[in-house]
């Protein structure tokens, strides 16, 4: 069964990036953008915490590094899980190892994900995240 990424409507939906790479947050910023999702962008792990303090309830789906400025990827997910168990967390990160990636799960992680990774790899994990199947009878 192929499925047509490049035709997702996520225009309901908010998707968080936190990365510190400006090339990683720019690649993820064109790519969601054929999706019309509404995509925020944070360059550290504080930054991402002091906007989740105010509203945690704000985003459909979350991705993040796992090597990132001031809190790690790794902190920030489990803050945010205190407050926000629904959310898919795809953790996508250039860093692995065995430990990484078994703390990431244990943090909350839906998906842990080793870059660089292709379009068609995010677009296929925002179709299992955020669009609801049609069920066919």
């Amino acid at each position: 069964m192929h499925s047509d990424h490049y035709n997702l409507d996520l225009s309901d939906k908010t998707i968080a990036v936190i990365d510190d790479d400006p090339a990683t947050i720019r690649y993820f910023e064109v790519l969601l953008k054929t999706t019309s999702a509404r995509v925020l962008t944070f360059l550290n792990g504080t930054d991402f915490l002091q906007y989740i303090k105010d509203d945690p309830g704000s985003f459909d789906l979350i991705m993040i590094d796992y090597l990132i400025p001031y809190v790690n990827g790794i902190d920030c997910i489990r803050a945010f899980r205190q407050h926000n168990k629904q959310v898919p967390v795809i953790m996508i990160t250039a860093y692995y190892t065995r430990e990484s990636m078994e703390e990431s799960i244990l943090a909350g992680t839906n998906e842990y994900i080793l870059k660089p990774v292709i379009p068609e790899k995010v677009l296929g994990i925002l179709e299992k995240y955020l669009v609801k199947k049609q069920l066919a009878f």
